[in-house]
C-alpha cells in the first residue's frame, strides 16, 4: 500500500536573530505551520494519496454500490410449472435452457450460480458451489418459494406470516455506509503517514536540532503538526461529503451530521498520535511507512471501514474494538447514517482522546532530537 509522505520544507523555520528582539510563541507556531504547510502542498505524492487515492475508492465504490439495488441473480431455468413462474422477477431473473443438460453446462462453467428444473411436481435445484454466498441465497430463495407452493396447494392459511421492513429511510443509498468508513480510513493515514514521515525526514536533515536550537518553544512544533493534521482532515472531510453529495451518489447528512466534527478532531489526534510515536522509534522514511502500515492496515479491515464485520467471529469483533478506527467509523456511523444525537459519540469521543493521551505519552518516552 503506497502511503503519504509529507515531506517538509527545504529550508528549517528559524527565528531572526536575536540582535533583532524576542518573538512571540505565536509567530514561531505560525511560522512552523506554515514550513510544514508548504512541505506538504510542495509534495504531489502527499497530495495524491492524502486525497485523491482514498477518494477513488469513495467514487468507485459507490458508482458500483450504487445501482447494487438494481442488480438480479441470474438463474437458469428449465421447464415452465409453478414454481419457475412463481419465482420473484424483483430478485431474480430466469434465463431459459432448452434442456437439463445445457443448464448443468451453464452452471459448471461459472455461467450462472444455479439451475431450478421443474419436471412436473418434482423441483431441482443445481447449484455451484464455488460462490457460496450466492448458492446460499438460490437456495433460501426457491426453497421459500418450493414452501409456499406447497401450502398454497394444502388449501390452508398459513398459521405465521412474515413482515420485514428496513429501520432506516428507505431514500437511503449505499453511499451512506460506504462515505463514513472510507473517510475515517482516508484520515487516519494521513494523519499517521503524515506525522511519522515528517517527524523522521526533519531529524533526518538535523531540522529538528535546528528548530531545538532556536528560541522557539517545544510545544510549537507539537501543535504546529497538529494544526497542519487537523487542516487537512476538514479539508478532506470536505472534499469527500461535497462530492458524495451529488446526485451520482446522492448522501444525505441525516439528524445531527454536524456532530461528526468532534469525531473528526479525536479521531485525528488519536492518529497523529500513533504517527508520532512510528517517527519516535523510526529511523528512516521506509522503516517509518512499513511501521505506519503494519499499525494501520489491518485496521482498515478489522474496523469495519469497508465492509460490515457484524458476521465476524465474537472474539474478532472484540479485538477490533482495541482499534481507534472502529471507534471513529461506528461514531460516524451512528451521525451520518442513523440519525443519533450527541449520546452516540460520547463514548467514542472519550475512547479517542485518552488513547490520543496514552499513545503520545509513550511516543515522548521514545521521541529523539536527532539520530546521534
Amino acid at each position: 500500500m503506497s502511503t503519504t509522505n509529507l515531506r517538509p520544507a527545504t529550508q528549517a523555520p528559524t527565528a531572526p536573530p536575536r540582535g533583532g528582539g524576542p518573538i512571540s510563541a505565536r509567530t514561531q507556531l505560525m511560522t512552523l505551520t506554515r514550513a510544514m504547510l508548504r512541505g506538504f502542498l510542495r509534495d504531489r505524492t502527499a497530495l495524491f494519496f492524502t486525497f485523491f487515492f482514498p477518494l477513488m475508492f469513495l467514487v468507485v465504490f459507490g458508482l458500483i454500490f450504487n445501482n447494487a439495488s438494481s442488480s438480479k441473480t441470474t438463474i437458469g431455468v428449465v421447464g415452465n410449472g409453478a414454481i419457475v413462474q412463481a419465482l420473484p422477477p424483483e430478485a431474480v431473473e430466469a434465463k431459459s435452457y432448452p434442456d437439463v443438460d445445457a443448464a448443468l453446462a451453464a452452471v459448471r462453467s461459472g455461467d450462472i450460480p444455479a439451475a431450478v428444473i421443474q419436471q412436473g411436481d418434482t423441483v431441482t435445484l443445481r447449484f455451484a458451489a464455488s460462490d457460496q454466498v450466492r448458492a446460499a441465497t438460490v437456495q433460501g430463495l426457491v426453497r421459500a418459494v418450493v414452501d409456499a407452493a406447497n401450502v398454497e396447494a394444502t388449501g390452508q392459511q398459513p398459521r405465521f406470516t412474515l413482515a420485514a421492513q428496513q429501520v432506516e429511510d428507505t431514500s437511503l443509498k449505499p453511499i451512506q455506509y460506504l462515505t463514513p468508513g472510507i473517510l475515517c480510513w482516508g484520515i487516519a493515514t494521513s494523519a499517521a503517514f503524515g506525522a511519522a514521515l515528517t517527524l523522521v525526514s526533519w531529524r533526518r536533515k538535523q531540522l529538528l536540532r535546528r528548530v531545538r536550537l532556536s528560541p522557539a518553544p517545544v510545544w510549537t512544533v507539537v501543535a504546529a503538526r497538529v494544526g497542519v493534521s487537523l487542516l487537512v482532515a476538514g479539508v478532506k472531510a470536505v472534499v469527500f461529503v461535497g462530492i458524495a453529495l451529488t446526485p451520482p451518489f446522492g448522501l444525505q447528512l441525516t439528524g445531527q451530521w454536524w456532530l461528526a466534527i468532534l469525531l473528526l478532531v479525536a479521531g485525528t489526534l488519536a492518529f497523529l498520535s500513533i504517527g508520532l510515536f512510528v517517527g519516535a522509534v523510526a529511523r528512516s522514511e521506509e522503516s517509518a511507512s512499513a511501521i505506519a502500515n503494519f499499525i494501520v492496515l489491518p485496521m482498515a479491515f478489522l474496523s469495519g471501514a469497508f465492509f460490515d464485520i457484524s458476521a465476524a467471529p465474537p472474539w474478532l469483533q472484540g479485538v477490533s474494538r482495541v482499534f481507534p478506527l472502529r471507534w471513529m467509523n461506528d461514531g460516524m456511523l451512528d451521525v451520518l447514517v442513523r440519525g443519533k444525537g450527541f449520546a452516540a459519540i460520547m463514548l467514542p469521543v472519550v475512547v479517542l482522546l485518552a488513547f490520543a493521551a496514552v499513545v503520545s505519552v509513550i511516543a515522548g518516552r521514545f521521541f529523539r532530537w536527532d539520530d546521534a
